[in-house]
């Protein structure tokens, strides 16, 4: 089995149609979807603000690899382009955990190590899964609590809009 969590982002054209193509790419192996987040943008600031969210995924065909494959073929086909590191971008897929994977793999890093300090992910996750820990890390919960209250407030609930 393969359980992972992945975070979406987007903040360039359409935003929400970009995180719906996540969602409709990935079919039924999607469990559960939070709700939409909107946010500042975080590394380089000077650039349209986020839509985000996150989503877990259970195949039992897919390993850690696939999950990434799939991000990456998702955001290719929303037209992402790597030009600046943290950047705006299309779409962006980041598999934050697979359930009993660790990686040092340069190309998939596991858990994802910007977790802990990414309200953008710990809210969303918290919100669809309220007892999920980090591995190696702890709950979602104390990590988002130990966050500056600045960065918790930036992470605005979009009611208005859903991926389901």
């Amino acid at each position: 089995m393969s359980r992972a969590v992945l975070s979406l982002g987007s903040n360039l054209g359409d935003r929400l149609g970009f995180l719906k193509s996540v969602i409709d790419g990935l079919g039924e192996a999607v469990v559960t979807v939070s709700s939409v987040y909107e946010t500042a943008a975080w590394g380089v600031t000077d650039q349209p603000d986020f839509l985000n969210a996150v989503c877990i995924v259970d195949d039992p065909a897919r390993d850690h690899w696939a999950w990434l494959r799939a991000g990456q073929a998702l955001e290719q086909a929303a037209g992402r382009v790597r030009e600046q590191r943290w950047g705006p971008r299309t779409l962006d897929v980041d598999v934050v955990t697979v359930d009993g994977v660790t990686s040092e793999d340069p190309r998939l890093l596991l858990p994802h190590p910007g977790t802990p300090d990414r309200a953008t992910v710990l809210i969303p996750w918290l919100e669809i899964a309220p007892d999920a820990e980090l591995p190696g890390r702890g709950p979602i919960r104390d990590l988002l609590a130990a966050l500056p209250a600045e960065d918790r407030a930036g992470v605005r609930r979009r009611p208005d809009l859903r991926l389901r």
